[in-house]
């Protein structure tokens, strides 16, 4: 199978389509890059920004320029060599009636052909959450109208500038009392129109709005839609119910994709489903217009692994296959998925030892515990968080897998409510890989686990029930009648812990807990790995193992920040004394800018320590304090992180309750911090500069790490250069590419310039020399041997190393930790001076070598140990290669 080199991840939309791609093609070829790694590009939603909400999967976008120009770019880069990589979404489309097959489900309910594509109970009407209060307050506002709607071809019920198609079938109701002959003609239309033959239904009702005067059907819609008594009664014939959007936790009946209502989630276990839904992507695939596919939110799908068989079978073997896959701290991808890896979410958290060290973790948390006014319990805190979604965002999710438990169990309903929800409370990972024929063996191990977890907190017969739910999500105890149903229990439950986890932690707990929010990232935990460099080490020999041909990401669209600003958080924590003197004394300036509101002051405390982070990490490194206009721009966005941030936490203010009072007192604070206090921003300014240098350093270590780690390079856009992001959708903004494609790979290093480290151009070098080494040795990198290294002596501490070895290849990686302390003793000698005898020792086999620092271009002698003062001459990182090699 051929294998990647690296990945370019581009976003798709915000001023990113095919023919913009395709003039950035040989840059990509001249940084190293094997594989264009696309954002989806299937049709969307008008204005859609990330392509996730897709209206139809066979049509590719022509908002990005369409069949055309997806081959247009497919062919550019197959003529420099490179191959083409897409994202699909094959677990949810848009809940829209841009979305063919919604309106389809809408217009004719059940019998759509349609109505099976969509993960929806077909024992209720087809809930609508997408009003801005109840129906009946609507009609009584007089938010409805009755209109034809020209473009589709069909009567409507107006709210706003949506046009909710009616069924056909109740079109005689509607027009009983109109005496105008084309009211007459269009509600025989409706009496016979079937949802087989929708198409011709359509053109019938557009063809007689063309053909004959329409003034007088309007009129009686008019008249009708004045009725509000009439309205509800329409309301009730139809197979959809509009309701409140805030009611779509409770009162979904339809699977979404996380909590996002509009998104519906499809059955592509279904054959037919798969078909359909795959069609043009096999098309591309077949015509080798794509080399390999990113699986999206795989653990949303019903059966996994069984999706993952028939799509492997349908790709063939030689297509490259990566699910996006958060793994839980020592979990593992299931063996029998037939896939090359996931995108990497797990080696950015593989990091954090390398960058961050127990004493300074521990140091923060006392600071960020004075500030909060208590010891952290992550464990509880976890705990409130999630039964928070279990009793709110999800409730209808855990109201219909409590409806079908008790349907199997027979048990009373509040016993029933608390074992489940303790078993949900004590799930540790993003879900089980149960089939309908029963669990495998790791996931009942794990089952058995949660069942003793939850049991603590439950009384006998609470217990007596969690063990009878067990034992059904296990697939025991349900005899042959029951056989199907506690199947669709475990399904259920399956696809819910997934977004429970995810929601709890990565969108809730993240941006309530801000003690370090380096630590704060998809993937990652609140708590340091025990283990220090040992564990990354451990880490990386697994990933070796496992999946040496997974994804290793340092960046992606789902992050929480840019590379870059959690490098130099990592910094920033290093000394973690004065991190917490500098944040008091920043405090200390903005008080006056903290408002007393009826529940306490905005921003509070642990609000203020998590904004004077996102500070120090997200600063732009040109941002000069006198400079007005970019302040103004980053106060924007710093405003636009702390508004989400607020309501993703869920305390104060939430998306579906918006306490405009509390945001705005809090994003005033950031704005009249930055704008209106010359003096703060000065003295700000002024203490992080030591910081962005160390910051840098962090940035240039997890690069090289990326580069020769086991796993294949994923760049996301501009992370070759300097990535200050803060979370979606700042992070799609389009970066400078004209800046970063006058990249020239021949060009030396400058680690010695400092503006060249600060422009991202060392950084940008770094890649490219990586790449190219890559490039020249594409199996070392893809099956060698992973050899920690060990460093000796008074600096050791600084310095990380491991060697990639192959038969007779091999790489040595060197890179400096803990850079702000370095720095500051570094500057007062000479490198010899500061690194002493500090040295590398080689295993037996490479100490015979003789070596090139591919980064340097300079020859290092052969030696049993390589002392740091010969190989880091005013760099900090190094990538030797066996100079026989």
């Amino acid at each position: 199978m051929p294998i990647p080199v690296s990945t370019y991840r581009l976003q798709f939309r915000n001023g990113m389509d095919f023919e913009r791609a395709v003039d950035l093609v040989p840059y990509l070829k001249r940084l190293g890059i094997s594989h264009l790694y696309a954002s989806p590009i299937f049709a969307a939603t008008k204005g859609s920004t990330h392509g996730y909400d897709v209206t139809d999967p066979n049509v590719i976008d022509p908002v990005l320029g369409g069949r055309e120009g997806l081959e247009s770019l497919s062919n550019a880069l197959k003529s420099e060599g490179l191959g083409l990589i897409l994202d699909i979404v094959p677990n949810h489309m848009a809940a829209s009636l841009e979305n063919p097959w919604w309106r389809s489900v809408v217009t004719w309910g059940e019998v759509s052909p349609f109505a099976r594509h969509f993960d929806i109970d077909w024992s209720h009407k087809l809930t609508l959450p997408f009003l801005g209060s109840s129906f009946e307050q609507a009609v009584m506002e007089r938010a409805f109208s009755l209109v034809l709607d020209r473009r589709q071809g069909g009567l409507a019920l107006k709210y706003f500038d949506s046009l909710y198609p009616l069924d056909p079938a109740t079109y005689p109701a509607v027009l009983s009392e109109s005496t105008d002959p084309m009211a007459a003609r269009l509600a025989d239309l409706g009496r016979q129109a079937k949802s087989g033959n929708a198409a011709q239904f359509h053109r019938a009702v557009l063809d007689l709005c063309h053909g004959g005067d329409c003034e007088g059907l309007l009129r009686d819609l008019d008249a009708r839609a004045r009725d509000a008594d009439f309205l509800v009664f329409l309301h009730s014939l139809q197979p959809w119910r509009l309701m409140h959007f805030a009611e779509a936790a409770q009162g979904l009946n339809y699977r979404r994709f996380f909590e996002i209502a509009g998104l519906v989630g499809l059955r592509v276990e279904d054959q037919s489903v798969f078909d359909d839904v795959h069609e043009t992507v096999l098309d591309l695939v077949r015509k080798d217009l794509v080399q390999g596919l990113r699986i999206d939110h795989v653990d949303g799908l019903a059966d996994p692994a069984a999706y993952l068989a028939k799509l492997r079978g349908a790709i063939g073997d030689d297509v490259y296959l990566v699910v996006e896959k958060i793994l839980a701290p020592g979990e593992s991808l299931p063996e029998d998925w037939p896939v090359d890896g996931t995108t990497g979410y797990e080696f950015i958290a593989a990091q954090v030892p390398v960058l961050l060290d127990e004493n300074s973790f521990f140091a923060v948390r006392a600071a960020y515990e004075q500030v909060s006014g208590g010891p952290s319990d992550i464990p509880l805190e976890m705990r409130a968080a999630k039964r928070q979604m279990i009793r709110v965002n999800f409730a209808g999710e855990v109201r219909a897998l409590l409806r079908e438990a008790g349907q199997l169990t027979g048990l009373d309903k509040p016993v029933l409510r608390n074992a489940l929800e303790e078993i949900l409370l004590a799930f540790p990972r993003y879900r089980t890989y149960g089939r309908d024929d029963g669990v495998a063996d790791g996931d009942r191990a794990l089952l058995d686990d949660v069942l003793r977890d939850a049991g603590r907190s439950l009384t006998d017969q609470e217990a007596q029930a969690a063990h009878r739910l067990v034992a059904l999500l296990k697939g025991e105890n349900a005899g042959a009648a029951d056989h199907e149903d506690a199947a669709i229990l475990r399904r259920r439950f399956q696809q819910l812990t997934g977004p429970l986890m995810a929601k709890s932690l990565e969108d809730t707990l993240f941006f309530r807990h801000g003690e370090f929010l380096a630590l704060n990232e998809v993937g990652g935990e609140l708590e340091l790995p025990e283990g220090g460099l040992e564990h990354f080490h451990q880490e990386m020999a697994r990933r070796a193992k496992e999946q040496p041909h997974g994804l290793s990401a340092s960046s992606t669209h789902d992050t929480k920040r840019g590379e870059d600003a959690r490098a130099r958080l990592f910094a920033f924590a290093e000394d973690a004394s004065a991190m917490a003197e500098r944040i008091a004394g920043w405090r200390q300036i903005a008080q006056p800018h903290v408002k007393r509101l009826s529940d306490g002051p905005a921003p509070e405390p642990e609000i203020e320590w998590m904004i004077f982070q996102a500070l120090v990490g997200h600063w732009p490194i040109d941002l000069l304090a006198e400079d007005r206009e970019g302040l103004a721009e980053f106060a924007d966005r710093v405003a636009a992180f702390v508004e989400k941030s607020l309501r993703e936490a869920k305390l104060r203010s939430d998306w579906n309750a918006v306490d405009e009072d509390y945001e705005k007192a809090v994003t005033g604070y950031v704005r009249s911090l930055l704008l209106d206090h010359p003096d703060f921003v000065a003295d700000f300014v002024d203490q992080i500069q030591q910081l962005i240098p160390a910051g840098l350093v962090n940035g240039l270590t997890q690069t090289v790490i990326k580069l020769t780690a086991p796993g294949i390079p994923d760049i996301y856009q501009g992370g070759e250069g300097i990535d200050l992001s803060f979370v979606d959708p700042d992070n799609r903004r389009l970066p400078v590419f004209a800046t970063l494609s006058a990249f020239d790979p021949d060009d030396p290093i400058a680690f010695a310039d400092p503006q060249a480290l600060a422009a991202g151009r060392v950084k940008q070098a770094v890649v490219g020399r990586g790449l190219r080494l890559r490039n020249q040795h594409p199996e070392l990198f893809a099956r060698g041997d992973y050899v920690p290294l060990v460093a000796e002596g008074e600096k050791s501490r600084h310095i990380l190393a491991f060697a990639r070895v192959r038969g007779d290849e091999a790489t040595i990686t060197i890179a400096c930790r803990l850079p702000l302390s370095m720095l500051v003793e570094a500057d007062k000698g000479s490198d010899a001076d500061f690194w002493g005898e500090t040295s590398v020792a080689l295993p037996d086999t490479s100490a015979v070598m003789s070596w090139r620092d591919v980064l340097a271009d300079r020859a290092i002698p052969s030696a049993p140990r390589l002392l740091m003062r010969d190989v880091l001459k005013g760099q900090t990182v190094a990538l030797l290669v066996a100079a026989k090699m």
